[in-house]
């Protein structure tokens, strides 16, 4: 069931239709649990309450498969407001940023030109840039706009999936690069990617076991708390300098153990989406971890104090709607 739960909804995030409905929902299918607001002033206010606890934070305006110019312009105009209101607000704090959503499906040196903007503004203010991994269709483009970036500007890195077979090939590559290590969050076939968790899993703590005994900084992204366990003992067994590492995970998810790993003196870093382009993003993560689906409805049709909604509004049908539809092709 766990496959056909998560290529539903992967299938849903790729929905243009209702990509362009959810917009009008607003938040009110629960994902106000996992999307920090829709403006630059919000999310920065949940960036300066994260970081009185210690905790830093990268922002990502969500938006991907941009196929028009003045998007991808206006998306990058946004991001360098975003820098401006990080330089200003002086909050401990970088940005993610999706190639598409900067126009690499349209044109690429038109996509580089939107990063190289964006880098020069960032390198001004000492702030890092990320670039989100994309499809495995996207992914080698990304590491050569990625080189083609780095000979210009040191404040950019990217992602490695652990469920790519190809990762640990290209890490020699990438050795000199920050990167964020996560497990992967889209739909590839078995000619790329592996598709058991045991594998998937395996090969991610051998990546963040090689990339601790490097020296260039390395984000462990996971909520996995098996995985993060078996890292602090070999962080411990190797004397790893805390300065070459963070642990992070996705804004909403196990907040006592981000406030618990930042309390044992861990470098702990909260990636933390906003926009009004939050639907796909919503939906990828109900594919990780379909769990969720009942935090979702719980927040959809109950109250605080666990009372039945009197007028359970028009999105909560939907939800609901959608599970329905899961459960019934899980039975086929």
């Amino acid at each position: 069931m766990s496959n056909l739960t998560r290529d539903f909804f992967i299938g849903l995030s790729n929905n243009k239709l209702l990509n362009k409905s959810a917009k009008k929902w607003g938040f009110r299918m629960g994902a106000e649990k996992f999307v920090a607001g829709t403006t630059i002033e919000s999310v920065t206010e949940t960036v300066k309450e994260l970081n009185h606890h210690g905790i830093s934070c990268t922002l990502d305006r969500l938006g991907e498969f941009v196929s028009e110019k003045e998007e991808a312009i206006e998306a990058k105009e946004e991001s360098i407001r975003l820098l401006e209101k990080i330089h200003a607000e002086d909050i401990d704090c970088h940005i993610s940023v999706k190639l598409t959503q900067m126009g690499l499906d349209i044109d690429q040196e038109f996509c580089i030109q939107n990063l190289q903007e964006i880098l020069q503004v960032a390198a001004q203010y000492n702030i890092f840039v990320n670039i989100d991994m994309e499809d495995y269709a996207r992914y080698q483009q990304t590491l050569d706009v990625l080189q083609i970036l780095r000979t210009d500007y040191e404040n950019v890195g990217t992602v490695i999936q652990s469920y790519l077979c190809r990762t640990e090939v290209d890490l020699d590559s990438l050795k000199d690069v920050r990167l964020r290590l996560v497990k992967g969050a889209y739909k590839e076939s078995e000619e790329v990617a592996y598709q058991n968790k045991v594998d998937i899993d395996r090969n991610f703590v051998m990546i963040a076991r090689k990339r601790l005994l490097g020296e260039t900084f390395t984000s462990i992204a996971t909520h996995d708390h098996h995985i993060i366990n078996e890292l602090k003992a070999f962080i411990h067994e190797n004397n790893i300098d805390k300065n070459t590492y963070e642990f992070q995970m996705l804004y909403g998810f196990r907040n006592d153990m981000q406030h618990g790993l930042t309390d044992e003196g861990y470098n702990f870093c909260t990636y933390i989406p906003f926009g009004t382009e939050w639907f796909g993003y919503f939906m990828r993560r109900m594919a990780e971890r379909p769990q969720n689906i009942n935090l979702v409805l719980k927040d959809t049709f109950y109250t605080k104090d666990n009372k039945l909604k009197k007028k359970p509004i028009i999105a909560g049908v939907v939800a609901g709607a959608l599970v329905l539809a899961l459960l019934r092709r899980g039975k086929r």
